[in-house]
């Protein structure tokens, strides 16, 4: 008899799945032939890992016949297949053979609670139920408990030898891989033989059209030259770097990660409409905490829940996405072996890395080391580099590259420093008929300078507005909107006043540029939405920074640390006029050091970060746990009041789509549907939502509405309104003067 059951929904006997997972094995060593693994040993865990489901607990369990407290997790009673004598008969170590039964036991991340004579007894049970299974593949089946000496309830850890720590992640990281694929019914991994074939064809052939010379360039020659290499790039804007980053991955396994959802999605319909047409959904996917959202979109294209599949899986050759997606592993939660298993034969591509704040660059630092050490492969791609980072790695002992900054003498930016708040007057005696990009701190003085403008009756239809503080609905269509008037094709004229949402990778491109100081860092990004890649020929300027004066420009000592604006204020004090790239490239090498910011607020975070990573026990958190550690959640999802009394009829019908309740009766079509209705209702729901920052959640604003047994949305009392965003309740905010601006910078 060999119809135990591995899975009940479709249902699939163990020797079904087991097949399912040797063919995938056969995959992926197909595609990845010289990956450093012990090829042998991760083909008995696929083998072996699901045997012990063939005991009648987990049986009854999957008949639904009814649940047995006391159930043993069949990873430890797959053990008990294992012929440990036979296998070192075969040459097998006992390191090797260790191994493999970790890799078995912990394959599904469970606590376990069972006694010795509990799984004593259970061995014996699945003795009976083993004589009636037969497989082509397992000849004699012997059936006893494992020897301690193999296996014993403790785990590989880190401290303890860290080479058997990265074999173990390896080999459990991949069987887990291989499981998921086959459960899903999909492609473990999908081969990269199209990436450099399309960007030759699609791209540099569309670049000869227009000039017969076209070539890839300095900088994109260097990353064609290097592919096996770490790199740490510096690359003016302007210069390429996405077809450099694709360039550098080549016909390897790529991630290119972005900080800002925004330009994610910009990049991923630039790739899949310019670069990688053909069959895109088999070739790259887009993963940030939205990716729903815009998977729906093309539901009329691709097989949903195929492309969903095959990109959380991490399938696909190429993935663009936030680093949250990839870099969790480094708390090395329950189940993390899987991302760090896939990056040690993949190449991260990392964009604008002075976008991430401390903590976040801890993740990386400590990711990146890794990744070194397992052999995958990292490029930094940044137009600005704090100096820093690069002294972290070093300490960490990672070997890269890191060549001479890629500028051009090309003048772009020509800044004027004013010693005053950024005012209404200022900008509206530069606006003539061009487009005139303003930038704020913080979403309130955002607001504030929008408001003031407004009352010029001339120019208020030329205004618009765009940072965090709308719902998902308003903000998306903003985003669309600044995109195609940033558009250096598009003959528009107008004002956008905005905050750091466009300081990263969006490709717009504005006549002048009226800013708050931040930072350098955060300054030379913004720079680069202005005369993205124009030549300054003019007399004056294009870029004016407001200091404050003698008043602090918003958001200094909450958004932006007081020290380090400080620092850059100093440094700016003597720019007047043209400014080079090189020029820009050395400021920020003056003071993004480990000496300069030593004691700075944003060091010490830096640095306890990354000690509390490192610090964190293996397998100690759970990977949920993990999600909102790594988010650093200071915020809550909610409905503006507004929004949910305008739209209360929408609202309610969602509501009631997702309190709907699968049954057993419905048919695997039935289900399939309800299913999407569900993922449908609930994107279409959280387009009416914003997040806020926790302190101004006063409990005596929110009010909750359940969304069946386990779930709710909350309902915020404040002002909203598609033009100017939230307006928080003025005696709220009057209790708590804090300018933080929750700006969405990664997520």
């Amino acid at each position: 008899m060999n119809n135990y059951l591995a899975k009940s929904n479709p249902r699939e006997t163990i020797v079904e799945h087991t097949e399912n997972l040797i063919d995938n094995y056969n995959k992926l060593k197909t595609i990845y032939p010289n990956l450093h693994i012990d090829w042998d040993i991760l083909y008995l865990s696929c083998l072996y890992h699901d045997l012990g489901k063939m005991n009648k607990k987990f049986q009854d369990k999957i008949e639904n016949v009814r649940r047995h407290n006391d159930e043993i997790p069949h990873g430890i009673l797959s053990l008990a297949f294992l012929n440990a004598k036979e296998l070192e008969k075969n040459g097998y170590s006992k390191e090797r053979i260790q191994l493999l039964a970790q890799a078995i036991a912990y394959h599904h991340d469970r606590d376990f609670y069972f006694d010795r004579e509990m799984l004593k007894k259970e061995i014996e049970l699945i003795k009976l139920e083993a004589e009636k299974f037969k497989y082509k593949r397992i000849g004699n089946i012997v059936v006893k408990k494992l020897s301690a000496k193999y296996f014993s309830m403790n785990r590989v850890y880190e401290d303890q030898d860290s080479d058997l720590f990265l074999k173990y992640v390896m080999i459990k990281g991949l069987l887990n891989r291989i499981d998921y694929a086959a459960s899903a019914g999909i492609d473990v991994e999908k081969e990269n033989n199209f990436l450099l074939r399309d960007l030759e064809i699609n791209l540099l052939e569309s670049f000869k059209i227009k000039d017969s010379d076209a070539d890839w360039n300095e900088l994109q020659k260097f990353m064609i030259g290097n592919r096996d290499k770490n790199l740490i790039i510096t690359a003016q804007t302007g210069m390429g770097k996405t077809e450099a980053g694709l360039l550098w991955i080549g016909n390897s396994k790529g991630f290119f990660t972005l900080p800002l959802k925004t330009a994610i999605n910009a990049m991923y319909k630039r790739i899949t409409k310019n670069i990688v047409i053909d069959d895109y959904e088999n070739k790259v996917g887009l993963l940030h905490s939205d990716i729903k959202r815009e998977y729906l979109e093309k539901k009329d294209e691709v097989n949903f829940d195929e492309y969903y599949n095959k990109t959380r899986q991490l399938s696909l050759p190429l993935t663009i996405c936030t680093i949250d997606q990839i870099f969790d592993f480094v708390y090395r939660y329950r189940g993390f072996e899987s991302k760090l298993a896939t990056l040690s034969y993949s190449k991260v591509v990392i964009d604008e890395v002075q976008m991430y704040s401390p903590d976040l660059l801890a993740y990386l630092i400590v990711g990146l080391s890794y990744i070194y050490k397992i052999g995958g492969k990292f490029a930094i791609l940044t137009a600005t580099l704090p100096q820093i980072f690069v002294e972290l790695l070093e300490k960490e002992n990672i070997e890269f590259i890191k060549p001479k900054p890629f500028t051009t003498s090309k003048i772009r930016h020509s800044i004027k420093i004013k010693d005053e708040k950024i005012n209404s007057k200022f900008i509206k005696s530069m606006y003539d008929n061009n487009k005139v990009l303003v930038i704020c701190n913080t979403v309130k003085e955002a607001q504030r300078i929008y408001k003031e403008l407004l009352k010029d009756v001339d120019i208020k239809d030329d205004i618009n507005l765009f940072h965090s503080g709308f719902i998902k609905m308003d903000r998306k269509k903003k985003e669309d909107m600044i995109l195609e008037f940033g558009d250096k094709e598009n003959i528009y004229k107008g004002i956008w006043i905005t905050t750091q949402v466009v300081e990263a990778s969006l490709d717009i491109d504005f006549d002048i540029l009226i800013t708050e100081l931040s930072d350098l860092n955060g300054l030379f990004q913004r720079l680069g939405r202005c005369y993205r890649s124009r030549k300054w020929d003019k007399e004056g300027y294009n870029c004016y920074v407001f200091n404050g004066g003698n008043s602090k420009c918003s958001g200094i000592g909450s958004v932006i640390d007081k020290q380090i604006f400080d620092l850059s204020k100093e440094a700016l004090s003597g720019i007047d006029g043209p400014i080079t790239e090189c020029e820009k490239i050395n400021l920020i090498d003056n003071i993004y050091t480990i000496e300069k910011l030593e004691g700075t607020d944003y060091y010490n975070k830096l640095m306890d970060s990354i000690e509390y990573v490192k610090l964190i026990e293996s397998y100690e958190k759970s990977s949920s746990e993990i999600k909102n550690i790594f988010r650093n959640i200071e915020s809550k999802t909610v409905i503006p009041n507004p929004v949910y009394e305008k739209n209360k009829e929408e609202i309610r019908r969602y509501i009631k789509t997702l309190e709907q309740n699968y049954n057993k009766d419905m048919t695997q079509e039935e289900r399939n549907e309800l299913k999407k209705q569900k993922i449908e209702a609930r994107i279409n729901l959280d387009n009416f939502t914003l997040s806020i920052p926790l302190y101004r959640a006063d409990k005596n604003l929110l009010k909750i509405k359940n969304i069946g047994r386990y779930e709710y949305i909350e309902m915020f009392e404040c002002d909203y309104n598609d033009k100017i965003g939230i307006i928080y309740k003025s005696k709220e905010s009057s209790k708590k003067e804090k300018t933080t601006d929750f700006e969405d910078r990664m997520f």
